[in-house]
C-alpha cells in the first residue's frame, strides 16, 4: 500500500512517468477500504486465528482478502488525455487492459452494468457485488477494482484472484449469526469466480501477470518500459509503510477518532 501511494505522489511531483505495477502476497491480506468501519463489520479474532495480515487501503470500497492473486495499480495524472473526468468512464477505459487480460487466458468476459437496486445494495464483502465496469462472467464477479484521485493524479488498484479460499474470507467477517453467515456464504459461488475455476487450471503468478501485462499494452495501446526505484525511493517507501500503514492508528481507529470528534 505504501509503495501504490509512493507512486501517486511520485507522479503528481513530476519524478516518475504513469506507471502500471503488478504485485503479490506472500501471506493471505485482508484490505479495508479507507472509508469502511472495520470494528463493525470485520472478526479481528479470526483474522488472528488464520494469521492473516490487515491494512487499510488508499482507495475506498469494500473489504477485500488478497491471497492467490495477481494485484495491479495503475498511476496516472488526471489530465492526461486519455483519462476522463468522470471516474466511471475512468474505470471504462483502464478496464479495457483487464478485458484483453482475462482474453489472453481464453477467458471471455463482459463489463458489468449493475442497476439502481444492485448499486445500494451494502456488503462488506467486496466480491459480492460487482461495480461498474468491473469483469464478470456469466453475471459472477470475476475481479475488483478501487480508484481514488489525489494531488491531480488518478491510482487505481484491483485484485484477480486465481482462487479464493471462501470459508476463510466469510470467517473473517462480523454477521448477526451463524446461520446468515453459512447462507451468505453458500450464495457466493453464484455472484463470483476465479480464474482458475474458469479454466480448469491451476495458473501460476507468473503465467497470470504476463497475460495481464500484454492485455494493458493492447488495451490501453501503450509500451511499458521497466522502471526500477533508487535507494532513496525504497527508503521513502519503507518510511511511509512503518508510519502510515503499519500503524493502529490508520488501520483501526482511523474512522473511530474521526466519529468522535464529530460528536
Amino acid at each position: 500500500m505504501a509503495m501504490d501511494e509512493s507512486l501517486l505522489n511520485w507522479h503528481s511531483e513530476g519524478k516518475i512517468p504513469p506507471t502500471l505495477r503488478f504485485y503479490g502476497w506472500s501471506h493471505p491480506t485482508l484490505s479495508a477500504g479507507q472509508f469502511q468501519k472495520v470494528h463493525k463489520s470485520i472478526n479481528f479474532d479470526n483474522v488472528n486465528n488464520y494469521h492473516c495480515q490487515f491494512v487499510r487501503r488508499l482507495t475506498g470500497g469494500s473489504a477485500v482478502l488478497h491471497d492467490n492473486e495477481l494485484t495491479y495499480s495503475i498511476v496516472v495524472s488526471e489530465d492526461h488525455p486519455e483519462i476522463p473526468t468522470s471516474i466511471k468512464e475512468a474505470y471504462h477505459v483502464l478496464s479495457k487492459g483487464l478485458y484483453e487480460g482475462f482474453k489472453n487466458l481464453g477467458i471471455t468476459v463482459d463489463y458489468a452494468m449493475p442497476d439502481r437496486s444492485a448499486m445500494k445494495e451494502k456488503t462488506a464483502v467486496c466480491f459480492e457485488k460487482a461495480a461498474f465496469y468491473e469483469m464478470v462472467v456469466d453475471g459472477k464477479k470475476l475481479s475488483g477494482n478501487a480508484q481514488t484521485r489525489k494531488k491531480g493524479v488518478l491510482l487505481q488498484h484491483g485484485s484477480i484472484p486465481m482462487s479464493l479460499d471462501i470459508e476463510m474470507l466469510y470467517d473473517l467477517f462480523r454477521f448477526p449469526s451463524e446461520k446468515i453467515k453459512l447462507r451468505r456464504r453458500d450464495a457466493f459461488q453464484s455472484k463470483a469466480i476465479t480464474i482458475d475455476q474458469l479454466t480448469n487450471k491451476q495458473k501460476s503468478f507468473d503465467e497470470v501477470k504476463d497475460a495481464f501485462y500484454q492485455g494493458f499494452q493492447h488495451g490501453l495501446n501503450v509500451t511499458f518500459r521497466p522502471f526500477e526505484l533508487s535507494k532513496q525511493q525504497w527508503e521513502e517507501v519503507h518510511h511511509l509503510a512503518e508510519t502510515k500503514y503499519r500503524s493502529e492508528d490508520w488501520n483501526y481507529h482511523r474512522l473511530l477518532k474521526e466519529s468522535i470528534k464529530s460528536v
